[in-house]
């Protein structure tokens, strides 16, 4: 059992279980009844996402120094009861079911699923 980091869109992977999308907007222009079959997403869960003006400073970060910038405030979001309790629930659940959670971005390692990750490992997560 793991958990996949996924780019919501993308062809699911075989044993992928239920998709989270981890984003703070629905697909713009794709119907609600499809976003499933499409692989966007079968839940939003936009909680585990970054705050709207954390997401412009993500997306406007050229350089290594405002990217790392983007990171440690991300992780700070992240920190709340409520978050932290999600990102435990999910490591847990980790290791009982597969599931994946994803972004839209094409490059992980400039998104906000590469921090996520990290913290489910942190919390010993099984991911593939």
């Amino acid at each position: 059992m793991t958990v996949h980091i996924v780019r919501l869109g993308t062809k699911r992977v075989p044993n992928e279980g239920i998709r989270i999308g981890t984003v703070r907007r629905p697909p713009r222009g794709v119907p609600k009844r499809e976003y499933s079959s499409q692989n966007w997403y079968d839940v939003w869960f936009p909680n585990l996402s970054p705050s709207l003006e954390l997401i412009k400073l993500g997306q406007n970060a050229d350089t290594e120094s405002e990217w790392k910038s983007f990171m440690r405030k991300f992780r700070a979001e992240m920190t709340t009861p409520e978050n932290s309790r999600t990102l435990d629930l999910l490591a847990a659940l980790s290791h009982q079911s597969n599931f994946s959670i994803g972004c839209y971005c094409a490059d992980e390692k400039r998104c906000h699923r590469s921090v996520l990750r990290a913290l489910l490992l942190e919390r010993g997560a099984k991911i593939d």
